[in-house]
């Protein structure tokens, strides 16, 4: 309760009264605008390098300044943490991605406390506080409706969210929070909904919202779009704007654009274009098929960073009508390299990628007219990855440079002035550099305490003197790298910039696997290993990489990726230790992460109804028109539509369903990538098929209850396709489920707690 300071008579006579006063930055303070994107790599903006037309965050780089020598973290939660608490991601709580949570401090599945992030810190200065677009900082079993809602925005500074939690979403059907509930998307794919644009109309709103009532308050406003992650998803108009930009092949336009980044002054005339990555073949070797799929792949990308563009552009444009962009630090990047995740030969659906199935470019031509619409979720090939990190090796999740070097424009009229319009610099900076540059840029001292917490020190490092002196040394000169084994560290040392580099493959020992050296001042593509020719300099990096670990929380070296999305059971969680799923009407739409796994070895579905002849609809369904499973009732009869990537296994049982009570089975198993499914009546078994690919990751959409929500699972009927019957409860068991009262399983959630 704040302290009263007036005071309190008899009467008002002899009382002095007392009001609160809330703080405020001060007149003339600065707005705070940081927009980032997704797997966007250094190359694939215009003004880095590439012809895709991105002309707003051009303009924003013409009159600004723009970075050439910019890092971040290999994968995108590690460096929104970075990003937003000004700190190192180990040492707040996230070394990989939200959500793999590990029992050690560095992979909490979200950010320490001890870590107050940006939000928290401005919205206690008076500034407004707003984010639309991805969050994927809480852990995946924390984000159904169900909560705990502690690490969502809200609970970590944000006033008012509008987005989406995990790490990817269907840019025409997404899985959308208003704060801290689950709502609809506003429109539909066919009546032109597109994810990119909803977030901006909602940014603005809350902007105008804020500057229409208290003109006086300035924002912090965060714009993390989905794009340009997987799934490449544009409007028509896009996307039939890039046919045949790319017939020359990835090897002709990747030497275009290194050669136009020289000529922009982005890298130096000096330096090599790295060579193909292993794996990416030369173009003129590929097939007809093989050609025309990845032109179409990379067309839709370019389609989506363009559209991308324009939503800038018209969050832009808003701020400059209400008179607001000459005074807001208005900051452009990406959170790190493009991404591998499409394999060699590209992707119609890039869950393939994470459960290791292939597809034929001969197969995924024949839908090539879906690439980039509502029926796909496609990802580019590898060498179209590589010409968006030109000139670097590597992608994603690796700390060479191609995963982690990446754009960065700086746009403050009213703070840069106009001699620094359309600079560029050179200096290295780090995601961590952001904040603290923020800081300094508004006069903010980050607390030592914050809500009654010790807070950790914030050690990235402001590179606010770089912004107003090209010529200004870089204030950051020792940074380490480290995601899933894969660890680099960037020095300043005798005035040459080093990087030693180890790219770790799983089960490798760390103590014997081979370092890199690179003198990143000559050699900023990483092409000349001196690792042999500077063994002592490479020993004396190598050493402080281990110091680096031991500050900033790295220890232990954990190279787990995928296992750690495996929910750990908990009785006190989503995922109970006996992990039967009970569901009743009515329910929000539960996401993959929180809701019953279809996908498991052995599934038991039962749902209890009660129904007369003509009751039809859907039981539950998990997954979109790309993959997914359905079980509803149509035309008398229990139906399983299981949609493996557009291959349709549907049994249809061979009695009717009853009018009156009822008891509804289906029962999914697998045998090695293979498996069946059978469906039941009153527990009489009436109809079962085999399933030719049974999947383990069936897509990033979660599961519905009494209808199919919003994208159909199954061809056979429209969305959302609602049971009209009596749906009492859905019932999945999964296999190994154990007493919740056994000695095994509290001793496993006590350890949970710690």
């Amino acid at each position: 309760m704040t302290e009263f300071k007036g005071t309190i008579g008899r009467t008002l006579a002899d009382s002095e009264p007392h009001f609160e006063e809330r703080p405020h930055p001060g007149n003339g303070a600065p707005n705070v605008v940081i927009v980032l994107l997704d797997d966007t790599g250094f190359a694939q903006f215009g003004c880095y390098g590439s012809d895709i037309d991105t002309p707003n965050i051009d303009a924003l780089a013409a009159s600004g300044v723009q970075f050439t020598n910019f890092h971040v973290t290999p994968v995108c939660s590690p460096t929104r943490a970075a990003l937003l608490t000004g700190r190192s991601q180990h040492a707040v709580g996230m070394r990989g991605l939200a959500g793999w949570e590990t029992g050690f401090p560095h992979a909490a599945g979200h950010i320490s406390n001890a870590a107050a992030t940006v939000a928290e810190v401005l919205r206690d200065e008076g500034y407004a506080t707003l984010c639309a677009g991805k969050w994927h900082l809480n852990p995946g079993t924390a984000v159904s409706a169900a909560g705990p809602f502690d690490h969502w925005p809200l609970g970590r500074g944000f006033e008012r969210f509008y987005g989406f939690l995990p790490g990817e979403t269907d840019q025409f059907n997404p899985e959308l929070v208003r704060d801290n509930s689950y709502i609809d998307p506003p429109a539909t794919a066919e009546e032109g909904y597109h994810l990119s644009e909803d977030l901006v109309d909602q940014l603005l709103l809350m902007v105008n919202d804020n500057m229409g009532l208290r003109p006086d308050r300035p924002f912090f406003a965060y714009l993390p779009f989905g794009a340009t992650h997987a799934p490449h998803q544009a409007p028509q108009e896009y996307l039939d704007k890039y046919r045949g930009r790319y017939d020359e092949g990835w090897d002709v336009v990747r030497q275009h654009w290194y050669e136009r980044q020289v000529e922009l002054g982005v890298i130096d005339p000096d330096t090599t274009l790295a060579p193909r990555n292993p794996g990416v073949e030369a173009w003129d070797d590929l097939s007809d098929n093989q050609q025309r799929l990845a032109c179409r792949l990379q067309e839709t990308f370019a389609a989506f960073l363009d559209h991308t563009d324009d939503q800038i552009g018209r969050f832009v444009d808003g701020l400059r009508a209400m008179g607001e962009l000459d005074n807001t630090i208005f900051v452009v990047m990406s959170d790190n390299g493009a991404s591998q995740e499409g394999g060699a030969a590209g992707t119609m659906h890039e869950m393939k990628h994470f459960q290791g199935l292939t597809e034929s470019p001969d197969e995924a031509i024949e839908r090539i007219d879906d690439i980039g619409g509502p029926r796909s979720h496609t990802n580019y090939p590898w060498g179209w990855a590589q010409c968006g990190n030109s000139p670097f090796r590597w992608y994603k999740t690796h700390v060479h440079e191609g995963g982690v070097h990446v754009p960065l424009v700086v746009h403050w009229p009213a703070g840069l002035g106009d001699e620094q319009a359309g600079t560029k610099r050179n200096q290295f900076a780090y995601v961590s550099d952001v904040v603290p540059t923020i800081y300094e840029l508004l006069g903010v001292t980050p607390p030592e305490v914050y809500r009654g917490i010790e807070q950790m020190p914030v050690t990235g490092h402001s590179f606010a003197s770089v912004l107003d002196d090209a010529d200004a040394p870089a204030t950051n000169r020792l940074q380490y790298f480290e995601f899933a084994g894969n660890r680099a560290l960037i020095a300043e040392l005798d005035g040459v910039l080093w990087k030693a580099v180890a790219r770790h493959f799983p089960g490798t020992d760390f103590d014997t696997e081979p370092w890199e050296l690179f003198d990143l001042s000559t050699d900023p593509s990483e092409c000349n290993n001196l690792a042999e020719a500077e063994s002592a300099r490479l020993a004396e990096l190598i050493d402080l990489w281990w110091q680096e670990a031991e500050i900033h929380g790295v220890l232990p070296l954990d190279e787990r990726r995928m296992e750690l999305f495996i929910p750990r059971l908990d009785d006190h969680s989503v995922h109970r230790p006996d992990r039967r799923y009970v569901y009743r009407l009515p329910m929000t739409p539960i996401p993959t992460r929180t809701a019953a796994s279809l996908t498991d070895t052995v599934v038991d579905i039962t749902a209890r109804v009660t129904g007369a002849a003509g009751d039809e609809g859907v039981l539950v369904a998990t997954g979109n028109e790309n993959s997914g499973c359905s079980v509803f009732v149509q035309g008398g009869r229990l139906v399983v539509d299981y949609n493996a990537f557009g291959d349709h296994t549907i049994v249809e049982s061979s009695i009717e369903v009853p009018a009156g009570d009822c008891t509804l089975g289906v029962h999914l198993e697998r045998e090695g990538r293979e498996g069946w499914v059978e469906v039941s009546i009153d527990g009489q078994a009436c109809g079962r098929e085999a399933i030719p690919l049974y999947l383990v990751t069936l897509a990033s959409v979660g599961l519905s209850v009494g209808e199919d929500h919003r994208s159909a699972v199954s061809a056979r009927y429209p969305a959302p396709f609602a049971f009209t019957g009596t749906l009492h409860d859905v019932t999945v068991q999964l296999p190994g489920g154990r007493d919740p009262n056994s000695d095994e399983v509290n001793a496993e959630s006590e350890w949970s707690r710690q």
